[in-house]
């Protein structure tokens, strides 16, 4: 008995762990699955993605939320709704909005001056003009002192006081001194920073400034990111040194090892000595996925391997965005093994061998969220 009580709980949180993506047909939404089939049937006239295993859905005109299975969590009463993060969710009723937690109860929070949404388990408070951050208890970790604090990401945020940026983690402790121009992101201890008239990066507090340099971009998925100098392009890696020269006229971020680079108006790709894998013959290209393929275009959108070989033919469109959206990462490309892609005024899923999911198509379709 306990053994088969312990099978049905696995697959009950296997079944609210899966992916889901929100699909429109015949003019109504619903879900499909990683199969391609329908896990909810569109019957929805307005419908939002899954997050944090649930996802609001409109019925006579109020909102309340699903679970993976397409059954009632929460009942509709609401005018609208956002997105649940940590168990917990914006909701509006009445013109006004307010927390609610998955039984659809309503939290009390400190008061503020907007009611923003949480997100990586914490929540922006506004009060008298400054920002500051809650908990899902409705603690304030962070005092409304500051002028704007931007999203977490992996457990920093950028923060503005007295017109400068500096950093915090999500207990409020100031990681990166309030004293820059510009800042961004926080990858392995380091982020760039613009101090005065000097771009340089920031490794644990300290300032490095590059000489020459006029804008460093983000380090994403590799130890190496694009910089500019005078009008041209190159890459650093996380000391500040040039591992390949500014040559480039436009760039994107490495990942497997190879990285997007334009020269005239013609994109291609290089290797981490600098040297071209893909010569520059496409009118763009994007960063390769985790699954080993890049975006490229040729008047459409195809895709190549980590060969340089176009394995996919040129013939998609991967316009970024759709039409309900939830994305904190570009949908362009491969992710998880598909890819979302429109063809002939319908959107679907590619495999990685160039099969199209289930080979079915629809009126829109969003990612795949849990």
């Amino acid at each position: 008995m306990k053994k088969l009580i312990f099978i049905l709980l696995f697959f009950v949180q296997l079944l609210s762990a899966q992916e889901l993506a929100l699909v429109k047909e015949d003019g109504k939404f619903g879900y499909i699955s990683k199969t391609g089939n329908y896990a909810i049937t569109p019957k929805f006239k307005i419908a939002k993605n899954f997050s944090d295993g649930v996802a609001a859905a409109q019925e006579n005109g109020k909102f309340g939320f699903i679970n993976a299975k397409g059954d009632w969590m929460i009942q509709p009463s609401f005018d609208d709704a956002k997105y649940f993060d940590s168990g917990i969710c914006v909701v509006q009723k009445d013109k006004q909005w307010f927390y609610i937690n998955k039984k659809g109860e309503t939290l009390k929070m400190p008061d503020s001056e907007k009611v923003f949404d949480f997100e990586e388990g914490v929540a922006f408070i506004k009060q008298n003009g400054k920002v500051g951050l809650i908990n899902t208890k409705g603690a304030i970790v962070v005092a409304p002192t500051y002028q704007i604090i931007k999203p977490f990401s992996e457990g920093f945020a950028q923060v503005k006081d007295n017109d400068k940026w500096g950093m915090i983690d999500k207990t409020g402790k100031v990681v990166v001194n309030i004293e820059y121009d510009e800042l961004g992101d926080m990858y392995k201890n380091t982020t760039w920073a613009k101090k005065g008239e000097s771009f340089g990066l920031v490794f644990a507090n300290k300032f490095s400034p590059i000489e020459g340099v006029s804008k460093i971009w983000d380090f994403q998925a590799q130890d190496i990111t694009y910089a500019k100098k005078g009008d041209k392009i190159g890459f650093i890696d996380l000391k500040g040194k040039w591992v390949i020269a500014p040559k480039f006229d436009k760039a994107r971020a490495f990942n497997k090892n190879l990285a997007p680079v334009c020269e005239g108006k013609k994109w291609g790709y290089i290797t981490l000595k600098g040297e071209y894998l893909v010569q520059p013959v496409y009118e763009d290209a994007e960063v390769f996925s985790d699954d080993g393929l890049a975006p490229v275009k040729d008047k459409e959108w195809g895709f190549i391997s980590t060969t340089g070989k176009l394995v996919i033919p040129a013939q998609y469109q991967i316009t970024a965005g759709g039409f309900i959206a939830l994305f904190k990462k570009s949908d362009k490309g491969f992710i998880g093994g598909l890819s979302r892609v429109k063809l002939e005024k319908k959107w679907g899923f590619l495999k990685p061998d160039g099969k199209v999911l289930a080979d079915k198509w629809f009126e829109n379709a969003e990612l795949f969220q849990k």
